[in-house]
């Protein structure tokens, strides 16, 4: 049986308002230096934690970068362009960014220019694909190589209600219950895509080094794209940054390498437009 070897858990929580401090940033960098996968996770809508992401990939200057705001499809149309030298608003119209639902593109793209030699890959699944995960289950919308990822093995119960309880939480507990497995599916389904593009990524890169940007879900070790990784490619070594904005309870925090604190911006409740309507 395959072992990774895992990097110590670390915990790098500076108390808020603050933002990371320079001490904390170094040290994460030092840790990803070591990975052959770096996954930098984020809250979309924090320039904190962009800004982040962009000074950890200038300092290790990766081989490959993944994103899982660009769609797969379009990732030689990026790596066309930033080969041609074009700029933001290029990149962002050939994208369609501001028709994408994602937050402003400045955030990714000062994490593009951080490493202007990295190849890009896009992580970006199909609407309709993870909409299908949803009723069909991830396994048989990924296809063949479901079972490389583990999309083809059941959640126990236990495991089941976390994840359920997770996506409650994370859609403002305003979700009907019976919506919520196949939230888990779709989650399984992007986590799996992730996976799948940082391997590829590895693999056109000469087993070059390879930075995720995605969501702190999908970096956690015990559910998202780590886990996944563990099952594909278990000799990889694979570090896994979690970005908040609080920090989180002890159990969560046992499921990252290291994690960074950054205060909130100023936002509209994001759970205004889940919830109901007053009587």
């Amino acid at each position: 049986m395959h072992r990774r070897v895992r990097i110590i858990a670390m915990i790098l929580a500076v108390a808020l308002p603050a933002a990371a401090q320079p001490s904390d940033v170094d040290a994460v960098i030092a840790m990803a230096r070591k990975a052959d996968i770096v996954i930098l996770g984020e809250i979309h809508d924090n320039p904190e934690h962009h800004r982040l992401q962009a000074e950890i990939t200038e300092a290790l200057q990766p081989a490959a970068l993944v994103f899982e705001m660009i769609p797969q499809s379009e990732e030689d149309v990026v790596n066309d362009l930033r080969a041609k030298g074009a700029g933001r608003e290029e990149i962002a119209a050939a994208l369609a960014w501001s028709e994408s639902g994602w937050p402003d593109f400045g955030y990714y793209a000062a994490i593009l220019e951080a490493a202007p030699k990295a190849r890009v890959f896009g992580a970006g699944q199909p609407v309709a694909d993870v909409k299908r995960a949803m009723v069909e289950g991830a396994a048989g919308v990924f296809g063949p190589d479901a079972t490389a990822y583990g999309l083809d093995l059941p959640l126990g119960a236990k495991e089941q209600a976390v994840r359920e309880a997770l996506q409650a939480e994370a859609h403002c507990d305003a979700l009907p219950a019976e919506v919520l497995p196949g939230m888990v599916e779709a989650q399984r389904f992007r986590d799996a895509g992730l996976a799948d593009a940082a391997l590829w990524a590895r693999t056109m890169t000469g087993d070059g080094q390879v930075v995720v940007i995605a969501g702190s879900g999908h970096a956690d070790k015990r559910r998202g794209v780590p886990a996944a990784l563990e099952i594909a490619a278990p000799d990889l070594t694979v570090m896994a940054l979690g970005q908040f904005e609080a920090e989180p309870d002890a159990a969560l925090a046992d499921e990252y390498d290291a994690i960074l604190l950054s205060p909130a911006p100023a936002r509209d409740d994001p759970c205004t437009a889940l919830k109901p309507p007053a009587d």
